[in-house]
């Protein structure tokens, strides 16, 4: 099973999410509002969604999927589909991001290149950095000035970071993740990247200053962490992950363990991702419902959407 991510979006419909999973319609859109579920885009995802992603303004979400084309884009105003790049990724995509200007489209996937690079003004793919990640693509994401983007990967050094400026390769960390990565998240602030990675201790986090590794937490995910995201405040990272209890949520001061929320998700976690606000925490993962969301004063479990997923969860924006 390959990175799983969680974004959320407060334009279109009030505090959109989208949630992308095995099983048509491979995205299942949702007002967090009240969780009902909106109409599914006329033109479909070709195959199981892996990952979603809204650009800033929440004009465009973008959906990595199985078959070809590999990614599917969509006109957020009516959820029409945008007309695919004229160069497709080589491969199933696992993973997208947006630059935090909206100007560039990531996606990462299977086959060299590895990472699709678009101009989000007309589609078109950027050429390819010199030093190309080590193997298949999963974890996108941009530090919050856009300087930096990060790609968590297969094959050693697991992780590759780019300056955006001209695409060049930054020097690889020090201490390399464990093995193959599965996600990564800069925190809000800039200052740490957090890695979630195949072996332990499942979770790599670097200080973006000289890239050394900060110690690990004292208690550590229970298995292959597959999603990371930050709260919108930074003080909180939150990983999911498999086995139980499939979320492991820290406070980023100390790194000390939150306490597992009473009612844990119901199988191996795949994405995590905050409101925007940090009021809720969204957590996707296998077996129904597929997506449990906790409120963060309390780490209660909120009502199920009346609409489920049709599928394992596999990434959420």
């Amino acid at each position: 099973m390959l990175t799983q991510r969680i974004i959320m979006s407060s334009g279109g419909e009030p505090w959109l999410l989208a949630v992308a999973h095995s099983n048509t319609p491979y995205v299942t859109l949702y007002d967090t509002g009240d969780w009902h579920k909106l109409d599914d885009p006329a033109t479909l995802p070709a195959n199981t969604g892996y990952d979603v992603a809204f650009n800033p303004d929440r004009s465009r979400l973008a959906v990595a999927h199985y078959s070809s084309p590999y990614v599917a884009l969509y006109d957020t105003g009516d959820w029409s589909k945008i007309g695919n790049p004229t160069t497709l990724p080589t491969g199933t995509a696992h993973g997208v991001a947006f630059s935090p200007d909206g100007s560039l489209l990531v996606v990462c996937h299977e086959s060299s290149p590895y990472l699709t690079i678009y101009n989000t003004s007309d589609w078109s793919k950027v050429s390819d950095p010199e030093t190309l990640p080590g193997g298949i693509g999963v974890g996108p994401s941009f530090s919050l000035d856009g300087s930096l983007l990060a790609i968590a990967h297969y094959s050693s050094p697991f992780i590759t970071i780019y300056n955006t400026s001209d695409w060049s390769k930054v020097a690889d960390p020090p201490t390399l993740p464990a093995s193959s990565g599965r996600s990564s998240a800069f925190s809000p602030d800039g200052t740490q990247l957090a890695v979630a990675h195949l072996s332990s201790p499942y979770l790599t986090i670097y200080n973006t200053s000289d890239w050394s590794k900060i110690s690990n937490p004292a208690s550590l995910p229970s298995s292959t962490g597959y999603g990371v995201a930050f709260s919108p405040d930074g003080t909180l990272l939150a990983v999911a992950h498999n086995n139980s209890p499939y979320v492991t949520i820290y406070n980023t001061s100390d790194w000390s363990k939150v306490a597992n929320p009473s009612t844990l998700p119901t199988g191996n976690g795949r994405g995590v991702t905050f409101s925007k606000d940090g009021a809720r925490l969204s957590v996707i993962h296998d077996n129904t419902p597929y997506i449990t969301n906790y409120d963060t004063s309390s780490w209660s479990k909120l009502a199920n959407p009346s609409t489920l997923p049709t599928g394992n969860g596999q990434g959420v924006a």
